[in-house]
C-alpha cells in the first residue's frame, strides 16, 4: 500500500500557489490510479488553514501540518525539520511536491535523512500497471523516460507548468499539527527583508501568456552599418511592458559581453532559453532576430504556437521549426507592434 503525501508550504497570504495546486492534481492522480492507496496533505508555513480549506474536496484522507513563524519564511535548516517531521508522522513512502526554489534546496536532504530518494526535474508522474512512475528528460532534453523505483521513501520534485492545477471545492478542513521544536542553531539564519522588482520591471514571466525571445541580431549593425542597442532596448521593453510578455534570449545575446560588443543591459543568463538554458512553456512564442537553431529551439518544444520575424527566409525558423515565420526587419516590425498597442491601450 502507498501512501502517498503531498508536501507543500503556503504562500505569504497563507494560500496554496499555483505549483501547488499542480502538484496536488498529480498526487491526487496517482492516488487514484493505485489500488489500496492513501493520499494525505502535508502543509508547511507561517499560516496554513487557508491553504488547507482550498484542498478540501482533493479526497486526502489527513491534513498534517507544521505552522508558525519559525516556518513562514523560507531557511533551510526549519523547511527540513517540518518536511522530516511530517514524513515521518504520515509514513509516506511517496512525497510529491512541487519543484520550487524553497523545496528545492531542501528535499534531497530530507530524503537522506529519511533513508529515501530523489528524483527532480518530473514533468509527470502516472500509475500505470500498479506501479508509480515519473516522467524525465534526459541528454539535454532529446529523450524522455519512465523512471520507476522500489526504494521508499521516494520524493519526486514535478516541475511546475507541466499538468493542470487542482481546482476543487473549499471547505474546512480539520489540520493535525505538530510541533517540531528547532533549536537555536537551526534560527541562526534570519530572514531580513525581501527586495523584488516591481511588475514592470520583472522581465521573466512564467505565467505569462506570450514568451517574447531577443536573438543577437538586436545587438548587430543596421541596414545603416551601425548598431543600434538603445533603440532596441526601448523597443523589447516597450513591448513587454504593454504585452506583459517573458523575455527570453538566445545564448548568443547574453554571451555577447565576453566578446567586447553591445549588449542590452537588461538581459541576463536567467533569460537564456535552450539547450544550456530554460524550458519555458507558455502558450504562444514569438521569435526575434534568432536563427532558429538546435541548440535554441529545443527549449521551445513545449510552446504550443512558435512565430518568428527573421530577414533571411532560409534560416532554421523556415526548416519547420515555426509555424509562422515573418520576413521582415524586427524593428520595423515591433515599431509597428508597440504603435498598435498603444492606440489600443488609448
Amino acid at each position: 500500500m502507498e501512501i502517498i503525501l503531498l508536501l507543500a508550504h503556503s504562500e505569504t497570504d497563507g494560500s496554496l500557489g499555483k505549483a501547488a495546486l499542480e502538484s496536488l492534481a498529480a498526487a491526487r492522480n496517482l492516488a487514484a490510479s493505485l489500488a489500496g492507496s492513501a493520499l494525505v496533505v502535508g502543509l508547511v508555513g507561517g499560516e496554513i488553514q487557508s491553504a488547507a480549506n482550498q484542498t478540501a474536496g482533493c479526497g486526502a484522507t489527513r491534513t498534517i501540518g507544521v505552522a508558525g513563524p519559525d516556518f513562514a519564511s523560507s531557511r533551510y535548516s526549519t523547511d527540513i525539520v517540518a518536511a522530516e517531521a511530517i514524513a515521518r508522522a504520515a509514513a509516506a513512502t511517496i512525497v510529491i511536491a512541487p519543484a520550487t526554489s524553497r523545496w528545492n534546496r531542501v528535499l534531497a536532504g530530507a530524503a537522506q535523512r529519511l533513508g529515501g530518494r530523489i528524483d527532480t526535474h518530473v514533468t509527470d508522474v502516472t500509475g500505470a500497471d500498479g506501479q508509480p512512475g515519473v516522467t524525465r528528460w534526459y541528454y539535454r532534453q532529446r529523450m524522455e523516460a519512465v523512471v520507476r523505483r522500489t526504494r521508499r521513501p521516494w520524493f519526486i520534485l514535478l516541475e511546475p507548468g507541466c499538468g493542470q492545477a487542482w481546482n476543487g471545492a473549499q471547505g474546512q478542513v480539520p489540520v493535525e499539527l505538530l510541533a517540531p521544536a528547532p533549536t537555536d542553531a537551526n534560527r541562526r539564519t534570519t530572514v531580513a527583508g525581501i527586495h523584488a522588482p516591481s511588475a514592470d520591471k520583472q522581465t521573466i514571466r512564467p505565467d505569462a501568456k506570450l514568451l517574447f525571445v531577443a536573438g543577437a541580431g538586436w545587438t548587430k549593425a543596421q541596414p545603416d552599418g551601425k548598431a543600434h542597442p538603445d533603440e532596441a532596448e526601448q523597443l523589447i521593453l516597450d513591448f513587454l511592458s504593454k504585452s506583459k510578455a517573458s523575455l527570453g534570449s538566445t545564448k548568443s545575446l547574453v554571451d555577447l559581453s565576453g566578446e567586447g560588443q553591445a549588449v542590452l543591459k537588461f538581459m541576463t543568463h536567467l533569460n537564456q532559453i535552450g539547450q544550456t538554458g530554460s524550458t519555458p512553456r507558455h502558450p504562444k512564442g514569438l521569435s526575434t532576430c534568432c536563427h532558429g537553431e538546435e541548440p535554441h529551439t529545443v527549449g521551445w518544444r513545449f510552446i504550443n504556437e512558435r512565430r518568428a520575424v527573421n530577414l533571411n527566409p532560409n534560416c532554421s525558423w523556415a526548416q519547420g521549426k515555426a509555424d509562422v515565420l515573418y520576413v521582415a526587419d524586427a524593428f520595423a516590425v515591433m515599431r509597428k507592434v508597440n504603435a498598435l498597442l498603444a492606440a489600443q491601450a488609448g
